[in-house]
């Protein structure tokens, strides 16, 4: 079975994560992606995250299913290059500073005219217009001004950023569903069209409804910590054996089963808990009841006790957890590949499963520049072409 975009050709001209996030969920799903990198710098995230033996981990599995290629897109000989990749490509993605393509000859309007089928994905800070648009956009700025960090940590502790790339990975997962949208209207119109996607709106989005509920009635949310201003008891809960698990009773039956199980039913009968609003006014109480109970069981002992009276429990996982826990294993979240340098990787597979067009991982993120000779020569680039470009450093 092919993918569901096997036959779409992607240039991935984006760097970091939110870029090659999206270009990498295209090319799970069957689509030729291209790396266009810098032929010295490369993508920074070749240097980003854990590594071994000199090698990024990261950058095998978020480069994975993408044929690289090495080309200075700053000068005139390598922009024209990029145009003529471009005008057998269906997707080219860029995250520059706005203004930068242009500066560089590799407008919308050029792209568009040696491609009108193209679509071009442009990935940045705050968008391509508005008074923020020129500056320096990175996730952290996004994860601050989205609204985020405000609702995250205790409530008499600072605004907590996240460990990771939130607002990044968002925006990358958006992307590439925003790129499959302008795909299937091109089949309709014929034509290709510019996607205008920021860091901060889809994260904005993930926050909830903070600036309708300020505009409807004046307030503004809080940091809770762990616990959340529409049900209780939801928070984490240290166990017997020094680990943790997550409860969460978004459903009021849900409640109902968490209460009874802990040993403190007569709660039931109280008129404030038939709301989660309003148990959550009495989040100290039915958190004793229920941190008291869990901290005299092991986790096991927690999560098959709640998973017996059909409550919902979590245990708190770290990397380790994730890797061995059986239910990943059975689904195969995380999957085994073969890599040239490292042997056999454990990474996340493909993030959805489909009956008829499922993707996959076909190989894993390459060196630099590895693939600059095959792809040039399929856009008519000949050897001696390519010798003398390769002399003065455009490509590598």
């Amino acid at each position: 079975m092919t993918g569901p975009l096997d036959g779409i050709r992607v240039l991935d001209v984006s760097t970091i994560l939110a870029g090659p996030l999206a270009c990498q969920v295209l090319g799970d799903y069957g689509a030729d992606v291209v790396k266009v990198e810098h032929p010295r710098a490369g993508d920074s995230m070749r240097g980003h995250g854990p590594v071994k033996d000199g090698v990024s981990l990261w950058w095998k599995e978020i480069s994975r299913n993408k044929r690289t290629v090495a080309i200075d897109l700053g000068k005139p000989e390598g922009a024209e290059l990029l145009v003529r990749l471009a005008t057998d490509a269906d997707v080219l993605v860029e995250n520059f500073r706005p203004g930068t393509f242009e500066r560089w000859g590799l407008s919308p309007e050029v792209l568009l005219e040696a491609n009108p089928r193209l679509v071009l994905l442009r990935v940045s800070g705050f968008g391509q217009t508005g008074p923020y648009s020129r500056r320096p956009g990175f996730g952290t700025l996004a994860e601050a001004m989205s609204g985020f960090a405000h609702l995250t940590g205790e409530p008499d502790g600072p605004p907590t950023l996240p460990a990771f790339g939130l607002a990044d990975s968002i925006a990358g997962i958006a992307a590439s569903s925003a790129v499959s949208m302008a795909l299937l209207a091109r089949e309709r119109t014929g034509r290709g069209q510019v996607i205008d996607m920021s860091l901060l709106a889809p994260i904005m989005t993930a926050v909830g409804p903070g600036p309708m509920a300020y505009q409807q009635t004046g307030a503004v949310g809080m940091r809770q910590g762990n616990r959340s201003v529409n049900n209780s008891p939801r928070n984490t809960y240290r166990t017997k054996d020094d680990h943790w698990v997550a409860i969460s009773t978004s459903a009021q039956a849900i409640a109902e089963r968490v209460l009874t199980l802990v040993g403190h039913p007569e709660v039931l009968d109280e008129p404030w808990f038939a709301s989660g609003r309003d148990r959550a006014q009495h989040a100290d109480l039915l958190d004793g009841y229920v941190g008291g109970w869990i901290a005299e069981r092991t986790r096991d002992e927690v999560v098959d006790a709640f998973t017996e009276a059909g409550a919902a429990v979590a245990p708190v996982y770290d990397a380790r957890d994730i890797y061995e826990d059986e239910h990943v294993r059975a689904v195969g979240m995380i999957t085994h590949v073969d890599d040239d340098e490292l042997g056999e990787l454990a990474m996340h597979d493909v993030m959805w499963g489909m009956s008829e067009t499922p993707g996959e991982i076909r190989f894993t993120g390459r060196a630099l520049g590895e693939d600059t000779d095959t792809v040039l020569a399929e856009a008519g680039v000949t050897t001696t072409e390519l010798a003398e470009l390769r002399s003065r450093g455009v490509v590598a």
